[in-house]
Formats: structure tokens, sequence, C-alpha cells
């Protein structure tokens, strides 16, 4: 079967895509390596929020608890905590190591019982640290420990995760209040090296990289390549009407597949009750209902002598303008959320990036071409 050229740059542009935004079989918990001096850790789980993962190792006979907690801080000058909780699942009450740079630059680690919701200050924890250290590189902050627990015959224990983007002098700043900040706790079984908080538990993790990578394709940059068709292939008189349905075969697809994502994306609204993503949410809407009306706008275009085909032309390129800023926006608020690998939100920006050239380079040949037509028809006028 033959595919025509829109048919074939869109399967492309799928493929690419969708071998970008899902996780590679090495992105994961057990591809991580860490310095010869620490150990070989006996587990570990890829924790289903915050993009972070825990490594451990148990000895019962001991109570001793050697961990390795992986995450990147929501700034480079931010800061990464692991927690038990000994009395409930959450945060009030949790025990916690916080690594962060302190004021020398050097990376700490300090403890800190959580027992409300105030600044915290740095305390003594239930359990004793015998040894401690952390590290950051590569986007990534590594927090190292072992703790005697108080008590021995522990076999499972409530454990809480966070990340955050500031410290001053009085320590570790507010963390974020979104989804992934408030869903970072579970259960860990030590002997068995099971969790709760391990990634394959969360039955809307699929769904929430499902919704990205489709808006990301027809929002992100389907949309935006039928923009640029538009734009500049009308130029040239010879690629009529040809270049009208390249725009139509870009355009519909991305908006048939648009839906699809907004409908999830609804789905998942649903299953989070109390947690709104208010502007992620409000521009999704607006963006599927322009879009809408622009799709049915596609069967009232006048034809081109019509007398009202000007104002229809100002109404599809205003509208058309529009959805491309707000598209690319919820694009990257959709990265906050789900806090992807900083390659994902790199990837996208090299792909926007080249298509702002290429857009960039046509609309400099399309206006020599409009400048010399101009030339030569006031050349024809004044023979």
């Amino acid at each position: 079967m033959a595919f025509s050229s829109p048919n074939l740059i869109n399967f492309s542009l799928l493929t690419i895509i969708i071998s970008l935004f899902t996780p590679s079989e090495t992105a994961n918990c057990t591809s991580q390596s860490f310095p010869t001096n620490k150990q070989i850790y006996s587990f570990c789980n890829d924790l289903p929020t915050l993009n972070s993962y825990l490594h451990w190792s148990f000895d019962a006979a001991q109570s001793t608890l050697k961990i390795a907690f992986v995450a990147p801080p929501a700034h480079p000058s931010g800061w990464i905590a692991w927690a038990i909780n000994p009395t409930g699942l959450g945060m009030l009450g949790s025990q916690a190591l916080v690594a962060f740079r302190d004021a020398s630059g050097k990376m700490a680690v300090k403890t800190y019982s959580i027992s409300s919701y105030d600044p915290i200050k740095e305390s003594k924890v239930w359990y004793s640290v015998s040894e401690s250290s952390a590290e950051f590189s590569g986007g990534y902050m590594r927090l190292f420990a072992t703790l005697v627990l108080p008590e021995k015959g522990i076999t499972v224990i409530n454990h809480v995760w966070q990340v955050g983007g500031s410290v001053s002098g009085k320590g570790p700043g507010k963390h974020d209040t979104q989804s992934g900040n408030l869903n970072s706790k579970g259960k860990l079984y030590l002997s068995s090296g099971q969790s709760t908080g391990d990634s394959s538990h969360d039955s809307r993790t699929k769904p929430k990289n499902i919704h990205g990578i489709l808006n990301v394709i027809s929002w992100g940059i389907l949309f935006p390549i039928g923009i640029i068709i538009a734009r500049y292939m009308k130029t040239f008189p010879s690629a009529d009407p040809a270049w009208f349905y390249l725009h139509v075969s870009c355009q519909l697809p991305a908006y048939v597949i648009g839906v699809a994502g907004w409908g999830i994306g609804l789905h998942l609204a649903a299953q989070s009750k109390g947690i709104t993503y208010y502007y992620h949410r409000n521009i999704g809407i607006t963006l599927f209902c322009i879009a809408t009306v622009q799709v049915f706008a596609l069967f009232l275009r006048p034809n081109k002598d019509h007398r009202y085909r000007v104002y229809w032309n100002i109404y599809h390129h205003g509208v058309g303008c529009a959805i491309l800023v707000l598209a690319i926006i919820n694009v990257f608020k959709g990265f906050d959320i789900l806090r992807p690998d900083a390659k994902w939100r790199n990837a996208y920006i090299a792909v926007i990036a080249v298509l702002g050239g290429v857009a960039v380079f046509l609309e400099v040949i399309t206006w020599i071409i409009t400048l010399k037509r101009k030339k030569s028809c006031a050349s024809t006028m004044r023979a």
C-alpha cells in the first residue's frame, strides 16, 4: 500500500515521538549504578511519583537498613528527602533524611522530624543514622544512609519521599503541592523487596503517559506543521490546491488525536478528586473548543472570489495562531505536571526549535518572493 507524503510524515512523527516518550527498558532502578565505595543493594523500586528510585538492603538480625534514594530535585538548588513514618502513612509524623547543598556548596544530609506543616527545623529522628552522604550529578541527587531501627522484628515500614526547589539559611523550603508531591508515599516490605510505592501499582501511570504522548503529537507538533504548510506553500501558485489538501491531511489527524488525548485527560481528572491543575485544564478546554470551531469552519469557507472571504481568512488565521500559542504553552504545562526525564522536554524543545527555524527561513523566502512580485507588477503597470 502506498503512503501519500503527508501521511508518511504523520506516521514518521508518530513513531519518533512514541519512541521518545515511551520509557526504555533501561530507564529503571536496575540500570542505575553507584560509586565503587557504595555497596550493591539487595532490592530496588521505581517509585510511582517524582521520577524517583529507592535501593535498599535490610539486615533483620541487626535491624539495620541501608538505603540509596535517587531523585531529581525540583530545581538544581533544591533538595530531596526520604522518610520513615512510624505512626501513619503520610508526611505528618515522618522522620526524614534530607539531602541538599549547604552554605559552603557541599552536599549535606540532615534529619528532620515532621510534626507540623510549619517550616521544618533540624532535629533528632526515630531511628539512628550511623552513616550518611549525598551527591549530585546528571540532574539527580543521590542520598545514601545506613539506619538502625529502634525495634527488632520490623518487616514493614511506611515510607515517604519528596523533592523541593529551594533551600534557605533555615533549611529546605516548601515543596510543590502537585499530584506527584501529594501521592509520594507507600509501604516498604523490607525482607521481600516489595513496595506499594512500586510504579507497577500506579494504575494511572500508563494513561498519563498516553495522554502526554497524544497531546504532544497533536497539539504540539502536527498542528504547527499544518500551519507552516498553509502559511508558506500557498505562496507558490503551482502548489494550489495541493497545499490545501496537505494542510487538511495534517490538521484533521491532529484534531482527532488531540480529542483522544483530551478525553483521556478528562478521565484522569475524574479519578483525581481534590487535585486540579487549573491552568492546564482550562487551556486544554479552550483548545478543544476553538479547534472544534476551526475544524467545522472548514465547511463554511467562502469561495476565493466571495466578498466575505477576506473576513473568513482573518478569522481562520487568527484562531490558528491562538491554537499554536496555547498548544505549545499547554505542552510545557503538561511537562511540569508529569515531570518526565529532562531529555524528553529537551527533545520537544529541539523539535519546536527546528520547526521555528524552518518557519523563519520560509518567512524570509516568502517576503522576498512577495516583494519581487510587487516590483514586477509595478514595472508592468508603468509600461
